[in-house]
């Protein structure tokens, strides 16, 4: 999963704060929120877990699928971490 685009969302908690965002490199990306590299939302609210992804063939398409989530309301978004990942585990260790 070296360059790769796709759309992601992290969590605070199971529950929790939420935030989606889209890259071409998944594994950079999580561990700068992870580590508070990238300053800013995910640093204020604490939010590391990854608890979904889905992968895109373009970044047009990732950021496209990105906008589109943003809009969704909030259990929506639950639905869609829940349908794939039920236990809100951090997918973390299965990307790297």
């Amino acid at each position: 999963m070296n360059k790769q685009p796709c759309t992601y969302i992290l969590a605070s908690k199971r529950n929790g704060t939420l935030y989606i965002g889209a890259t071409s490199k998944l594994i950079q990306r999580v561990w700068q929120h992870k580590d508070d590299l990238a300053k800013g939302f995910t640093e204020k609210y604490q939010v590391h877990m990854l608890v979904y992804y889905e992968l895109h063939g373009s970044m047009a398409l990732a950021i496209t699928r990105e906008k589109q989530i943003k809009k969704w309301n909030r259990q929506w978004k639950i639905d869609l971490i829940e349908k794939e990942n039920p236990n809100w585990q951090n997918l973390w260790g299965s990307i790297q």
